[in-house]
């Protein structure tokens, strides 16, 4: 197959592009074999992008706001929400609505999934052992990696702490934590800490979601990575009270994270709904400092998060509606230089074996966009796309 006359963003090549803008494309089997600059002159037929990579979802919970209903803004709301109704999952009803955000997030181009489980107990929840049977029937077509979701004081309790990385260690996951503006807090994140050391486990955190400027989880986790010279991978999800902190604390805080060598993934669709008020038009947004991040050259990941749940009422697993309300929430211009937020960056956050910049050689797992230039690919005629996976195009593209 020969893909010819397309644009490929700056930051999604690997390899030497020269001057040149367009380029075809040939692949052969299931691999990239070749990239050149482009010979025609009738100018792009597209953008092509490596395929796409969420970092964080909730595929658990997502589809369940007609049962539980939308918390308009309140976070502790839909959390409570949320801990009622999982009082009745069953593995059957997981299933479904587990299997049906896959279906979904396969169909717009993506290639790897995190997802966060709701672990609120020592005991492993219903979920797992369902993630753990759809990983193994999605293997070849979404790479699926899981995070226990667990509020970060029941840490406290050394056993159930023991307990719950035991078990995140023999299901291959990520050990995670809820973390905002806790009693004992670094005490608590280093035992999180001491756990993901003893055990060989990386580290995914929702921090500080929320507009309060002295919400300061962020930092703790950078402060540690380095105190400790933690080396496995660290994701910070969220990191919405970053925003609203003077700037000098906030640039003092990216430093750390840059330093540290952590991830950072921004929410766009669930932190605009949630952060804010509701009784007047919202001046502030749900959303980190990504343009201070990638001046330190910390480049922030956008994902998915809650879909169709009391968090977000809202929404789907298109990566590429994500991308464009990030485009503009965050005033990330020009967009085509942003693209790595949903492929380079997250692939890096979740270790995966290609990075996602297309090269010679590299998966044919493509995304081809109907946008030809920087001002069609928010609009829903540039979001048009024909989805290649393994060199194969899908039967049923976007």
């Amino acid at each position: 197959m020969k893909i010819e006359s397309v644009r490929i963003p700056a930051r999604l090549r690997g390899f030497a592009a020269g001057d040149a803008q367009l380029f075809d494309v040939t692949l052969a089997g299931d691999r990239v074999q070749a990239v050149v600059p482009s010979a025609s002159q009738s100018g792009a037929r597209g953008t092509l992008l490596s395929a796409l990579v969420e970092a964080h979802a909730h595929i658990d919970k997502n589809y369940t706001v007609q049962e539980v209903g939308a918390a308009e803004g309140n976070l502790f709301a839909a959390i409570e929400r949320m801990d009622k109704h999982r009082a009745g999952w069953t593995g059957e009803t997981l299933r479904l609505r587990m299997e049906r955000a896959l279906q979904d997030a396969w169909q717009s181009g993506t290639r790897a999934l995190r997802t966060h489980i709701d672990w609120v107990q020592a005991e492993p929840p219903a979920a797992l052992a369902v993630f753990e049977t759809l990983r193994h029937e999605w293997r070849g077509r979404i790479e699926l990696q899981f995070v226990s979701l667990t509020p970060l004081d029941v840490f406290a309790d050394l056993a159930a702490g023991e307990h719950i990385a035991r078990e995140v260690k023999r299901a291959g996951g990520t050990l995670g934590a809820f973390v905002y503006r806790n009693e004992g807090l670094v005490h608590k994140l280093g035992r999180v800490f001491d756990l993901a050391q003893d055990h060989g486990l990386g580290l995914d955190f929702h921090v500080d979601e929320g507009l309060d400027a002295d919400a300061s989880g962020l930092r703790s986790i950078a402060q540690l990575m380095r105190a400790r010279e933690f080396r496995r991978s660290v994701v910070c999800g969220h990191c919405c009270s970053l925003a609203v902190q003077d700037d000098a604390v906030a640039n003092e805080t990216l430093a750390l994270c840059a330093g540290a060598g952590l991830h950072m993934v921004a929410l766009p669709t669930t932190n605009l709904y949630l952060q804010g008020a509701w009784n007047r038009t919202p001046v502030q947004r749900g959303i980190t400092r990504i343009h201070e991040a990638a001046a330190r050259g910390l480049r922030v990941s956008l994902a998915t998060d809650n879909v169709q749940d009391a968090f977000y009422p809202y929404g789907s697993y298109d990566l590429l509606e994500t991308f464009g309300l990030g485009v503009q929430m965050a005033h990330l211009a020009p967009a085509g230089e942003w693209f790595d937020a949903i492929t380079v960056s997250p692939a890096r956050a979740l270790g995966l074996a290609w990075d996602g910049r297309i090269a010679p050689g590299c998966p044919a797992d493509l995304v081809l966009l109907a946008a030809t230039d920087e001002h069609e690919l928010i609009g829903p005629r540039g979001r048009q796309r024909t989805v290649i996976r393994a060199g194969q195009i899908l039967e049923k593209t976007q």
